[in-house]
């Protein structure tokens, strides 16, 4: 007796035309695995977070002291990227025993960067914003601090490599007036 392939007995069986079409069928599948075995491999997907305006805030990247403009202590600030390229975390520790930490990402849907900060005093901020020319400036939203309507507006101004400014101020009339609450002169730890 001769034995015959599993193709064979597909093509001469006595089903006809119905072994036909599930002969059919098998090649077809055949050959588009056979083509798809062929064919180039797909582009490995690009990283996230890699466009330009994820690198506008790396100025603030570093191990930092912190300063008053006239040069007393303020605190230190660790600036990293612990999340790939996508999220910067801040670190900072203040003189007199405050510590905060804040997590600041681009977001490429609104094109706007975000800032969520927290300490260990309960202050709780929430803020976005962008570029204006060299300076990174994110302002928050108007909310209530003891029983008065306030907008918090951080600038962060890169003076080199090794130096930023960052200058907190509030308003008590929806922007029209500002108030200085904090300008932290940002140097290099070398």
């Amino acid at each position: 007796m001769t034995k015959r392939s599993p193709l064979s007995a597909i093509f001469s069986s006595a089903r006809g035309a119905a072994s036909w079409t599930g002969a059919a069928a098998l090649l077809h599948i055949f050959s588009l695995s056979s083509a798809l075995a062929q064919a180039p491999p797909a582009a490995a997907p690009k990283p996230p977070c890699t466009a330009p305006a994820y690198r506008q805030f790396d100025f603030w990247l570093g191990d930092w002291i912190v300063t008053s403009p006239d040069g007393k202590p303020q605190g230190t600030n660790l600036v990293t990227r612990p999340l790939g390229e996508c999220v910067l975390q801040e670190h900072w520790k203040g003189q007199g025993g405050s510590v905060g930490e804040s997590y600041n990402i681009f977001d490429s849907v609104s094109r706007r960067w975000h800032q969520t900060w927290v300490d260990n005093g309960g202050t709780y901020l929430s803020l976005e914003g962008g570029l204006v020319g060299n300076d990174m400036v994110l302002t928050g939203p108007e909310h209530v601090i003891r029983g008065q309507s306030t907008i918090d507006r951080i600038t962060w101004q890169p003076k080199g490599v090794d130096e930023v400014h960052q200058i907190w101020d509030t308003s008590n009339d929806s922007g029209k007036t500002w108030s200085n609450q904090f300008h932290g002169v940002y140097r290099r730890r070398k």
